[in-house]
């Protein structure tokens, strides 16, 4: 019977996959090992080909990529000669951005023989559809919203970042290579006023398979500190660590949430 393996990264979102999955193959990378999950294998990137060879004899016929990975510093002296021969193509699309570099790593498994899915596919409940989570929605947040999924798309075009924070029209902070966490704190520190939209959204051009963004409790409790009234997000194009608590943590915070048609 054929598996699943997933590539994991730090963070919880490969275990909450893996329970979706029955008897799943989990790979983990080097130095990114998932929160609450064992991995089976362990590899890095200058072994990526006897990884895939890995993946084969254990019957895997579909792989999804699911957490957190930060770009490695490679060492050549790991390299076998079957990865060696694929570092030129990775080089050159780690130079292209980060959408670039997943396509490649993509192209590599499908190249491989495997089926590569997104999160949707196995476990579409972390993928919520359209609707209000939390709270009421007021005309100021679904304007402020407008205009926040303006500036993501805009901001993902040029594969710079998947969120905003937008108050009154007025455009607080956008989201770079630090983060989501940094993003708010910073707002957090710097603002004066309440109210306002963080909204987070997919990069227009993304491989929905791969990279979607994530929203989790304490992304709940960054926004309220940063005294944001709303925290909305693209329907079907944004994961919800953890639902139940996350949306028991914004009623309680008195925080609206709002999966948003694209």
């Amino acid at each position: 019977m054929s598996r699943i393996a997933i590539i994991a990264g730090s963070g919880a979102l490969p275990a909450a996959v893996a329970a979706a999955v029955t008897d799943p193959v989990v790979a983990a990378m080097d130095g990114f090992l998932p929160d609450g999950l064992v991995p089976d294998l362990v590899f890095r990137l200058e072994r990526l080909a006897p990884l895939l060879r890995e993946l084969a004899a254990r019957d895997v016929e579909r792989v999804i990529f699911a957490g957190a990975v930060r770009r490695p510093t490679l060492d050549p002296a790991l390299f076998d000669p079957q990865t060696a021969a694929m570092v030129p193509r990775i080089l050159a699309a780690m130079r292209g951005g980060d959408d670039g570099l997943l396509r490649a790593v993509v192209d590599v498994f499908e190249e491989a023989g495997f089926e590569v899915v997104g999160v949707s596919d196995l476990a579409p409940g972390l993928v919520p559809p359209e609707g209000v989570l939390a709270g009421a929605l007021t005309e100021r947040d679904r304007l402020d919203t407008d205009r926040a999924a303006q500036i993501v798309g805009a901001l993902g075009s040029v594969d710079v970042g998947q969120g905003t924070v937008v108050a009154d029209g007025l455009c607080l902070a956008v989201e770079t290579l630090p983060g989501t966490d940094a993003m708010l704190d910073w707002v957090a520190a710097t603002r004066q006023g309440k109210g306002g939209v963080f909204f987070k959204a997919p990069k227009p051009e993304q491989d929905r398979r791969i990279d979607l963004p994530t929203l989790g409790v304490t992304t709940i409790r960054r926004a309220v500190a940063a005294g944001l009234s709303c925290v909305a997000w693209e329907a079907g194009g944004v994961i919800l660590l953890d639902r139940d608590a996350l949306v028991a943590e914004a009623a309680e915070q008195g925080i609206t949430l709002w999966a948003r048609a694209s």
